[in-house]
């Protein structure tokens, strides 16, 4: 029982060294995804967004990818995760547009709707 006890004090307190916070997984994602390794790098963002759900950059990375590999509505999903978490960052709009504009048939008047608001968010942006 002694034994078991004191197993049980240590993985309480060893645990915690071992763990990786979302921000830690994020990096990763960064660092596998600048050496185009794509799936790797989605793989550490949904570990992020397991850990803490409310990163919405680690949305807007993830869409990202998820452009870059061609899974448009993935990426509308990831984009409009990051918009209900921060709804005032022109560029997930825009990136969000772009997506919709990639689908099969396009979805224009989503892709301008979103362009729209990224206007209004920041009109000096030039994109």
């Amino acid at each position: 029982m002694k034994k078991l006890i004191i197993l049980l004090v240590a993985l309480v307190f060893l645990t915690p060294a071992y763990c990786q916070t979302a921000n830690e997984y994020f990096s990763m994602g960064l660092e596998k995804a600048y050496l185009e390794d794509y799936r790797g790098a989605m793989a550490d963002y949904t570990k992020a967004i397991e850990i803490d759900p409310n990163y919405g950059l680690t949305y807007v990375t993830r869409g990202l990818i998820k452009h870059e590999l061609e899974d448009y509505r993935g990426a509308i999903a990831d984009y409009t995760k990051a918009i209900e978490i921060d709804p005032n960052i022109a560029i997930v709009y825009y990136n969000r547009g772009l997506s919709k504009a990639n689908l099969g048939l396009g979805d224009q008047q989503g892709a301008i709707a979103d362009f729209t608001k990224a206007i209004e968010i920041d009109p000096n942006n030039a994109d």
